[in-house]
């Protein structure tokens, strides 16, 4: 099997018909573990309006990520976090109507294997994948591996991608196609980067499979204005801040519901 003959997945097909019938979409971000009953975030996001739920597997490296996400990880794997709690533990989760997409660093889906972890994944009912340190010429195998298991691997395209490489991503990217609006860590900031809308609009010229914008979207203002050139929008480190400054899935659930009607206004 090849990626280049891999029909949509479950991911993607949730997404498309929502995108399709004229939804912007919005994927909120939760740090696995990070709290004792984590998962009633997700029930939150879901609550809220979220088309799509991200749930970092915390890695001690995490090189991609800023400050806020840093810290997230290094609160969750101080209370004994791991893959296989944290898989355990979405196991338990009744269904939330929305797919789960897991993310992490390339070491933990060698640790066990890619077979062993996607299927680790599916069992949880994960079926969306993304891996930012993996590049596009070296994800075939995950990619081939994550369908067979019915899970979605979704590529990282960046400001700084090059057209080829751009194009390469946006065909073998499944789910959706990850915009990274800056060339840089994640993290909240002031404004939206002016990167994003060249990024988008050209990863709309190479594919019709949803876009989602995100690094740096954290307020109504610039998730509004990012579903102006994007499909959807990502929202993490906003997310997590507030966890980390102690707010419960009720606050988060407000909080969510204000970028939601920020998308829909749009």
């Amino acid at each position: 099997m090849t990626n280049q003959t891999l029909a949509a997945g479950p991911v993607e097909r949730h997404l498309r018909a929502r995108r399709d019938a004229g939804r912007g979409l919005l994927m909120p971000y939760v740090t696995g573990g990070i709290t004792p009953g984590w998962t009633r975030y997700l029930e939150a996001f879901a609550a809220a309006g979220g088309d799509a739920i991200e749930v970092g597997l915390p890695f001690s490296d995490p090189t991609l990520d800023g400050v806020t996400i840093q810290q997230a990880s290094e609160a969750a794997l101080a209370r004994g976090a791991s893959t296989r709690r944290i898989l355990a533990d979405l196991a338990e989760v009744r269904d939330l109507g929305v797919p789960l997409v897991a993310s992490t660093y390339y070491n933990l889906v060698l640790h066990d294997g890619p077979e062993a972890f996607c299927a680790a994944l599916r069992e949880a009912g994960v079926t969306g994948l993304i891996v930012p340190d993996l590049p596009v010429h070296e994800a075939d195998e995950l990619t081939d591996v994550a369908a067979a298991a019915g899970v979605d691997l979704a590529l990282l395209a960046s400001p700084a991608t090059p057209e080829p490489r751009l194009a390469e991503i946006a065909r073998r990217s499944r789910g959706f196609v990850y915009a990274v609006s800056v060339m840089g860590t994640t993290g909240e900031r002031a404004a939206l980067a002016s990167g994003a809308t060249e990024l988008t609009t050209r990863l709309r010229r190479a594919t019709d499979r949803p876009v989602l914008l995100g690094f740096g979207i954290s307020t109504p203002d610039q998730a509004r204005e990012a579903r102006r050139h994007a499909d959807g929008v990502v929202v993490g480190a906003a997310v997590m801040r507030r966890v980390l400054d102690g707010a419960g899935p009720d606050d988060l659930r407000a909080f969510l519901a204000t970028l939601r009607r920020a998308i829909d206004q749009e």
